[in-house]
């Protein structure tokens, strides 16, 4: 019985160790596009819009772990919940970087028209964004309910300057029609940066889920 518990808590390290590496291929994906529409490099764009194997290799690896931990320990309480909690964070983390692929793309169409202001706000949601991913994986590893707090608080942040963005690209495009479509490109690249954020959001509240059996979700700041 002993080396039965011994084995599942090796196993749920290794997922978690899993976990950590997919969210670093996510975060330096989002990383490398962001460098790429900053520094006008192509080739960092080229990277990320056909680079997608990794993660999607490590996405059905998780998958198939989490699986395959459910079935044979029939894991109870807060290991159950840990491993719940992996799912749908693997997925989130997917999601990402399927999102660093479409702030590429974006960038590689933004990089066709001359540049519309210079970036300064975008890059801003973009580190943010990082940082909460990177803080709610942490404290999955860690279980820590305060650094998962954090991120919460943080996605007011964002949000305000996906908002800045809007309403400073909208008032470049009254004013001259020739910068419609390069403003696009970055509205969508900030919106883009604004659902990585609600990802690392969604990562937090699994992490609250997982400590505390409490569900955050949908609730004001007050409740949570």
């Amino acid at each position: 019985m002993e080396q039965n518990v011994r084995h599942f808590q090796d196993e749920l390290e290794q997922l978690k160790a899993r976990l950590l590496a997919m969210g670093g291929l996510a975060e330096d994906r989002v990383r490398t596009a962001m460098r790429g529409l900053t520094e006008s490099d192509q080739a960092a764009l080229e990277r990320v819009i056909t680079g997608d194997d990794a993660i999607n290799q490590l996405h059905v690896e998780v998958d198939d772990r989490c699986v395959k931990l459910l079935a044979l320990h029939q894991p109870m309480a807060v290991d159950l919940r840990a491993i719940v909690s992996a799912v749908k964070i693997n997925n989130d983390l997917e999601r990402v970087g399927d999102l660093a692929v479409n702030i590429a793309e974006a960038a590689a169409r933004y990089m066709t028209h001359p540049p519309v202001k210079p970036l300064i706000d975008i890059p801003r949601m973009a580190l943010i964004a990082q940082e909460m991913l990177r803080d709610s994986l942490d404290a999955y590893v860690r279980r820590d309910l305060s650094m998962a707090g954090n991120v919460l608080n943080r996605d007011d942040e964002v949000d305000a300057l996906k908002t800045l963005v809007f309403k400073e690209l909208l008032g470049y495009m009254q004013r001259d029609k020739g910068t419609v479509a390069a403003s696009l490109d970055l509205i969508l690249i900030s919106r883009h940066l604004e659902r990585i954020g609600d990802h690392a959001t969604n990562i937090a509240e699994d992490v609250i889920f997982m400590v505390s059996a409490r569900d955050v979700r949908h609730q004001s700041e007050e409740t949570q």
